[in-house]
């Protein structure tokens, strides 16, 4: 009897370990089932999460005055190109090149012989005809008595007095040719218009020189005022609205290494060259001290102001393409949206933009072949936008 009870004992401990051996191989199996069933749920969503790009916002930052440099050229103040009034030939210069002049000094004689002639000629047939005149006038009073007398008749009178005024004519038209003449003959002195330098001398004595020949080139010499002068510079059209009379700029000139002076716009051509899309404007820069050189080539440099709200990104952040420039943005949803653009102005390391505002999210460094309805995930947001100091 006894016996019998530990065997049914010892039988239900066997059937309770099995029990719990089945049990422990089962729940071994469901926690790997499990387990890669959550690997693998975990797989998919990181390669999800890997099929969505990450990037990056530009963080937009008011941009700082922007220098616009543009070569540009000087000219003298005042020009003066001296050419010859009469013909003749050069008697005397007294000048040369870069030699200061005062106005009215006298730069060169010509000598006329042929104006001298004419002057002689003419002041010839103006006594003769003096002369005609008064006998003219005695005759035409005297016919005028005569006919009181009844001695001639009033037509022969008249006749008279008309003859008499033909002579008033032509005194007039003789004293007005010696005039001329005389005129003439104060243009064989070549005298300087203003004070200034000669900056060319394109004659010598005994050299034949004609009237009239600006025509030809030939002046004689170029007088410059050179203690002020003009700087004229082709501003484009996207800028212009930036330059007003009164803007200061900085020039520089190749043979003044590291030297810079101070120019003052003076006026603008107000009309857009169809041929270059930009507009003349002339500075005024002081030259007292004598150091550029009207002719010279410069560069010109205007510090303009940005507005507080203009687009300013890295290039990188730009995409051209067929579509020309465009930036990535990151619209509701986090897809993408792209937008055409203008790039206003090239920052060096950076560029202002027009067809986007600062509320747009722009992607820097956009991935490659992103395009619209793309999905994205944003690293992080771009910092608040701070003022340049």
């Amino acid at each position: 009897m006894h016996t019998n009870t530990s065997s049914s004992a010892r039988s239900g401990r066997g059937l309770l370990v099995a029990g719990v051996f089945v049990v422990g191989a089962g729940a071994v199996v469901a926690g790997g089932l499990f387990t890669r069933h959550s690997q693998a749920e975990a797989l998919q969503q990181d390669a999800a999460a890997r099929a969505v790009p990450t990037v990056s916002l530009v963080a937009l930052k008011a941009a700082p005055n922007a220098p616009l440099e543009l070569p540009a050229r000087i000219e003298a103040w005042a020009r003066a190109p001296i050419y010859a009034r009469v013909s003749g030939y050069v008697g005397s210069w007294n000048v040369d090149i870069g030699t200061p002049v005062k106005a009215g000094q006298v730069l060169a004689t010509l000598e006329t012989p042929d104006l001298d002639q004419d002057l002689r000629q003419a002041q010839a047939q103006l006594a003769v005809a003096r002369s005609d005149l008064q006998l003219s006038e005695s005759t035409a009073r005297r016919w005028q008595s005569l006919v009181g007398q009844n001695a001639v008749s009033k037509q022969e009178a008249d006749e008279k007095q008309g003859a008499w005024v033909s002579k008033q004519s032509n005194v007039a038209a003789l004293q007005a040719s010696v005039d001329r003449q005389q005129a003439l003959k104060r243009y064989t002195r070549l005298v300087a218009p203003f004070d200034g330098v000669v900056t060319a001398r394109n004659t010598d004595v005994g050299a034949l020189v004609s009237a009239g020949s600006a025509a030809s080139g030939g002046e004689l010499f170029v007088v410059s005022d050179l203690r002020k002068l003009r700087v004229y510079v082709q501003v484009p059209q996207r800028q212009v609205a930036l330059i007003k009379p009164g803007s200061e700029a900085v020039l520089t000139v190749p043979e003044r290494a590291g030297k810079t002076y101070r120019a003052t716009v003076q006026s603008l051509a107000q009309a857009i060259n169809t041929g270059t899309g930009a507009m003349l404007v002339q500075l005024a820069v002081d030259n007292a001290g004598g150091e550029l050189l009207p002719g010279a080539f410069a560069n010109v440099r205007f510090d303009l102001p940005v507005a507080q709200d203009a687009v300013v990104v890295p290039p990188g952040a730009v995409i051209l393409g067929k579509a020309g420039p465009q930036v990535a943005t990151v619209g509701a949803g986090g897809r993408v949206a792209l937008k055409t653009v203008a790039i206003a102005r090239d920052l060096g390391s950076a560029v202002q933009l027009d067809g986007v505002t600062r509320a747009d999210r722009i992607i820097d460094s956009p991935p490659d072949g992103i395009a619209d309805g793309d999905a994205v995930k944003v690293a992080q947001a771009a910092p608040a936008a701070r003022k340049s100091g």
